[in-house]
Order: structure tokens, then C-alpha cells, then sequence
């Protein structure tokens, strides 16, 4: 493989006419060797956004680059892309090495050379005894392998993944979540994934573009943007969280005071954008389940409030109580359980976390 390249998005707009925006302002670069994607739910903007740099939807306005070269007017044939879409797009009469070695023979390469490294790709992928089998002949997993090979073989620029995960079982998923992620660390590719799947972006990710209604809302490591989200629907849809509303008390010393509706006085970090409310406005702050703990008698953290359990579940990895306190339902997620420890439902508790894992939202409605 040559050295992977750098994609540049700039200020690109997708319209469908007159006010109907697809995709509004989206800005990023896809740094050579990185793991990037494009996270949202349907109708975010996101697989337009992809489909505009693989060469299959038109830019409206703005550019896409390869180290600075504009390819915004090119066709998809002519853009260096390896695409792998839901569907594997395999040709049923042909064998695994044929599919393989199908983008080779579309460039010239004679059949010696193209079979060759087709067949030097499905090692890489652990297909090397499969060559003469016919896509029907294979697992699900097996022809997602191919897809990828295929993609590969023609050593693109980057490599465009369109929920290419989506119609495998949950545990064959995460199989071949772990296999894309250490095939495009061997071969040091550019990779751009789109999905809606939270936990296979924040397992798969260098970095993670958060969409919503056509434009990037927050972009980030998985931890960054995971437990600093910069607003409630970045906190809401990346994992389970827990909404507390309260008055702002004002800042010091990098974090934001928060009066909640039990008197106390909590900190949090201050919101990621927007600017730090006034003393007196409404403050949200999203605490996420597993960073919430039950207190033991005398122990205490930098925000408290008390509450009631109103049900503990052992789920295996970890056990999740809910609990009622400021006046609505708080979730607690703790891998410290047991039997003998376990907190019945009626019980008085207090919960307490620590400020650096309490974030205040900007945008707050409450």
C-alpha cells in the first residue's frame, strides 16, 4: 500500500432545491492512517455527506480534496475510493478471486498480476483457501471479508464504509468490528465509517462526527465526545445519561456551580460551547450512569443529592438501579454488586459523582 493520503471536506451544502438541505456546512479532514465516523441517526445528513465524496451525489457548494487537489467535479470512476456499502455488491458468477481482482481489471492489469494480488489480499483478510468459492457458497462475515478485499486491492486513497456491519448478528458484528480495525491499522488506510450504531463507532473510531439535521454537532475522540458532549442531543444519543436541571451559581477554577433542586450545590464542567450561563439561568447537566455512585454512610463527593431505589437489576457485566431523587428517575450503573451488597428497592441512598465526570450542556431547554 502507498502512504495514505489526506481528505479534506470543506464547507460542503447538498440541496435538493429551494430551503430542503440535506447536508448544511460540513467541515472535516480524514488525517492520513485515521479511523474516522460519521455517527447519527437517519436523516442526519450522513450518508449523503458520504455519498458526495464517493462521487455519487453532487456538491451544491463547497470542495473535497486529496492533499489539496479538488475532486468535487470528478466522477466516481475517476476518484481513488475503496467503497464497501450494507450489501457486499458481490457478482454471484463470479469466483472470490474474480470479485477481488474485478477493480484491477477494470484498471488494465493483466490477469497474472491482478490474481496475484487478490490472492495477496485475501490473506490478509484470512480468505486464503476460499479463492474459487462463488459468493453463495459464503457466511455472511465471509463475503463481508470479500467486499473489503476487493475495496483494498487497488490501493485507494481512502476507504468508504456505507454500514457495512449492519445486516450481520450482533456477535458476528463485533467479530468483524475488531477485524476491519486491526486490518486497516496493518495496512495504515484511511478509513471513513458511516453508521448510526453507537457502540460501533465508539469501539472502531479515532475520532467520531456526531450529525444532526444535515451538520456536524460535535466532533471527538469516542471518550471526549462520550463524556463531555457539548448538548443534550449529543448526551442523549451517544449512550444512556442522566438530565439533572438546576440554576447556574456562577464559575470558578474551570468548572460551573450548579444549584439543584434539593439545595445542594454541584460542579460541573462548563459547557463545550456557547459561553458559561449567567448566575440564575437554567443549567442541564448530563451525568452518565456508570459515573454515578451509591454512597456509603460518611462518604461524600464533589455533587450530591439523596433519593430512594426504586429497582436493582443484575444484568451480568454490571447491575443498574434506578432511583428516584430530584424529582425524577436517576440511573446508576456499578459493576460493584453482589448479593450481600445489593441495595433492595425502599431504601434511602444518597448519590454522589465526581465534577470532572458531571458535564453542563449549552442549548438547555428545561
Amino acid at each position: 500500500m502507498s502512504a495514505p493520503r489526506r481528505l479534506e471536506v470543506n464547507e460542503v451544502w447538498k440541496s435538493y432545491g429551494g430551503d430542503l438541505y440535506a447536508v448544511r456546512d460540513v467541515s472535516f479532514v480524514l488525517e492520513p492512517g485515521e479511523f474516522l465516523t460519521l455517527l447519527g441517526p437517519s436523516g442526519s445528513g450522513k450518508t449523503t455527506t458520504l455519498m458526495m465524496i464517493a462521487g455519487f451525489e453532487t456538491v451544491s457548494r463547497g470542495s473535497i480534496r486529496i492533499d489539496g487537489r479538488d475532486i468535487a467535479d470528478q466522477s466516481p470512476e475517476h476518484r481513488n475510493f475503496g467503497i464497501v456499502f450494507q450489501g457486499y455488491a458481490l457478482f454471484p458468477h463470479m469466483n472470490v478471486a474474480e470479485n477481488v481482482a474485478f477493480p484491477l481489471r477494470m484498471k488494465g492489469m493483466g490477469k497474472r498480476e491482478r490474481l496475484i494480488k487478490a490472492a495477496e489480499m485475501l490473506e490478509k483478510v484470512g480468505l486464503e483457501g476460499f479463492a474459487q468459492r462463488r459468493p453463495h457458497e459464503l457466511s455472511g462475515g465471509q463475503q463481508q471479508r470479500v467486499a473489503l478485499s476487493r475495496a483494498l486491492v487497488f490501493d485507494p486513497d481512502a476507504l468508504l464504509l456505507d454500514e457495512p456491519l449492519g445486516a450481520l448478528d450482533r456477535k458476528l458484528r463485533e467479530q468483524l468490528q475488531i477485524e476491519i480495525k486491526e486490518l486497516q491499522k496493518r495496512i495504515g488506510i484511511s478509513v471513513l465509517l458511516v453508521t448510526h450504531d453507537q457502540e460501533e463507532a465508539m469501539m472502531m473510531s479515532d475520532r467520531i462526527a456526531v450529525m444532526a439535521d444535515g451538520g456536524i454537532v460535535q466532533m471527538g475522540t469516542p471518550a471526549d465526545v462520550y463524556l463531555h458532549p457539548a448538548t443534550p442531543f449529543v448526551a442523549g444519543f451517544l449512550g444512556e445519561t442522566n438530565f439533572l436541571p438546576g440554576l447556574c451559581q456562577g464559575a470558578s477554577e474551570g468548572y460551573v456551580s450548579v444549584k439543584f433542586r434539593n439545595g445542594e450545590i454541584g460542579r460541573a464542567r462548563p459547557p463545550r460551547f456557547g459561553g458559561v450561563p449567567a448566575t440564575g439561568d437554567k443549567a442541564l447537566v448530563s451525568i452518565r450512569p456508570e459515573r454515578v455512585r451509591i454512597l456509603k454512610p460518611g462518604e461524600t463527593m464533589d455533587s450530591v443529592i439523596e433519593g430512594r431505589v426504586v429497582s436493582g437489576t443484575f444484568l451480568g457485566r454490571h447491575a443498574r438501579y434506578i432511583v428516584e431523587a430530584e424529582g425524577q428517575q436517576v440511573v446508576v450503573s456499578t459493576t460493584e454488586w453482589s448479593e450481600a451488597t445489593a441495595v433492595p428497592p425502599g431504601t434511602a441512598v444518597r448519590l454522589g459523582w465526581s465534577s470532572d465526570d458531571a458535564q453542563s450542556l449549552a442549548d438547555v431547554k428545561v
